[in-house]
C-alpha cells in the first residue's frame, strides 16, 4: 500500500515505522492461527470490560426479526461506554427492543448486552456497502469532550 488517495493524514497514521497498521484486533490460537475480531476503533469499553461489537452483533443476527444489526459504545455516567444496538428488521417483523436484549443475555455475558436498541429503516453504508459505524456514534458523541477510547 502506498497511501490513501487524497488523505496524507490518514496515510500518516497507517503507514508508520514501515508497517501498515490497520486497526484490526486479532487472536492467536495454540496452533498460531490468527483471527480477525474487530477494528479497534469499534470495540468497546463499558466497566473497564472490552467488548467487541462483531461478538455482540454475530448474536443479534441469529435473532430471526433481525435484518442488519451494528453495535456501538455510547457514552455512560457510570460505564463510560454503554453498548448499543441499532437494529433494521425484516418486512414484516416486529420486536421490543427488550426482546432483542433478553436474546442477546441468552447467549453472551451481560456486560456484552446492548443496554438500548434503536431501530432504524436503513444502517448507514459506504459506497463499499460497509456500515458506517462512525456515522451511527456521531450524535451522541457530539458535545462530549472526548470518545472513551
Amino acid at each position: 500500500m502506498l497511501g490513501y488517495w487524497k488523505r496524507p493524514e490518514d496515510t500518516a497514521a497507517a503507514l508508520r515505522g514501515g508497517w501498515l497498521h490497520t486497526g484490526d484486533l486479532a487472536t492467536v490460537d495454540e496452533q498460531h492461527n490468527v483471527y480477525i475480531v474487530d477494528r479497534a476503533r469499534d470495540m468497546i469499553i463499558t466497566g473497564g470490560e472490552n467488548v467487541y461489537s462483531t461478538e455482540v452483533e454475530a448474536v443479534l443476527y441469529r435473532h430471526p426479526a433481525v435484518l442488519e444489526a451494528a453495535v456501538i459504545g455510547v457514552p455512560d455516567e457510570r460505564w463510560g461506554e454503554a453498548v448499543k444496538a441499532v437494529v433494521v428488521l425484516r418486512e414484516g417483523h416486529t420486536v421490543a427492543a427488550e426482546a432483542i436484549i433478553a436474546h442477546c443475555h441468552e447467549h453472551i455475558g451481560g456486560y456484552k448486552c446492548p443496554k438500548s436498541v434503536d431501530f432504524l429503516d436503513a444502517l448507514p453504508k459506504s459506497g463499499a456497502g460497509k456500515i458506517l459505524k462512525s456515522e451511527l456514534r456521531r450524535p451522541y458523541w457530539a458535545g462530549q469532550e472526548r470518545m472513551v477510547h
